[in-house]
């Protein structure tokens, strides 16, 4: 070989190492890890996660080809969702997506670089999960629950349901932000609406049991359960006294009601993750959870089950029922 042709050779082969690198770099197999503070074996768990498998296929990610998802549940017990935070941390995933206030604030402390991409969080600005909605700032960024004047439209549906209620408890998470801004706004708006608000803690189910069975004694009482990782983890329980006692019951999320609670007013969970795909798809292709902004629900359902209702001997208001998304007979 003449030495000039040589040279052509070793000259080609070395300008074509760094597209050799990239394509390698872009092969590689990603992680993403799912963390949610409620229990693996909840059925509402499945919908979500298919949802948000299926979209990240659809973007062309595939589990086992180039991206590995693992899942963790803390089943809402706070001391697994510290630990299980620290070893994801360790792990240095491409993304975490995190469902839940509690979940995503641990994070948040925890990592100040690796992305997290949320759903299911009300007013990630008051949480201070993010410097703004149009622009998050941070590491983080992902999907509105709602804002914490959401609240008080409970109250609302809840008084429109069972107009002569003049008591109600509210079971609320005090150990977060959003469970705090919930309940600030019920309390806000209790007075105008001539009602009396009572708080009881979600963390023991024996606390609970005994405050809503000494409350449903008097006449005129209802219910209200603000959104945590608690309030699904204890949701039977509460479903199952709501009916024992025939308190009125309002819930965030339609889940509730499809087990027999009374109405439901929220967002849409499975959508939420089918969403935050979309995300998680731009982060790995190389752009910053800081300049992607939160995204609020597209829509909130009401969910009314008639059969629950009738159980409780209520009629419900046929303005009502014209307003609802789903109805369950």
């Amino acid at each position: 070989m003449r030495r000039r042709e040589f040279i052509r050779l070793v000259s080609g082969a070395v300008a074509a190492w760094p597209f050799t690198v990239r394509a390698q770099q872009s092969d590689r197999m990603r992680r993403i890890v799912v963390l949610t503070g409620i229990s693996a074996n909840d059925p509402e768990i499945k919908p979500r996660y298919a949802a948000f498998e299926q979209a990240l296929q659809q973007l062309g990610w595939s589990q086992g080809h180039n991206v590995r998802i693992d899942y963790r549940f803390a089943g809402g017990d706070a001391a697994i969702v510290r630990r299980t935070v620290e070893e994801l941390v360790a792990l240095a995933p491409d993304v975490i997506v995190s469902g839940g206030s509690f979940s995503t604030g641990a994070l948040l402390r925890a990592t100040h670089t690796v992305p997290v991409v949320f759903a299911i969080v009300p007013d990630p600005v008051g949480s201070g999960f993010v410097d703004s909605l149009a622009q998050p700032g941070g590491n983080a960024t992902g999907f509105m629950q709602f804002e914490y004047g959401l609240s008080g439209k409970w109250l609302e549906l809840l008084k429109e349901i069972a107009p002569n209620l003049t008591r109600v408890i509210v079971l609320w998470d005090p150990s977060i932000t959003a469970g705090i801004g919930q309940f600030t706004i019920i309390q806000s708006v209790a007075t105008s609406a001539g009602v009396d608000v009572r708080p009881v803690k979600l963390i023991d189910a024996g606390e609970i049991e005994r405050a809503i069975t000494a409350f449903a004694r008097a006449p005129n009482v209802g219910l209200i359960v603000t959104a945590s990782a608690l309030s699904v983890v204890r949701r039977d329980l509460i479903i199952a006294l709501a009916a024992r006692h025939k308190l009125p019951a309002v819930y965030f999320e339609r889940f509730f009601v499809s087990a027999g609670g009374l109405i439901s007013y929220g967002a849409d969970f499975v959508d939420q993750h089918r969403r935050a795909a979309g995300y998680v798809d731009r982060i790995l292709k190389g752009e910053k959870p800081a300049d992607l902004p939160v995204q609020a629900p597209t829509k909130y359902e009401l969910v009314i089950n008639l059969k629950t209702a009738k159980a409780m001997g209520l009629t419900v208001p046929p303005s009502l029922l014209a307003r609802a998304d789903e109805i369950i007979e």
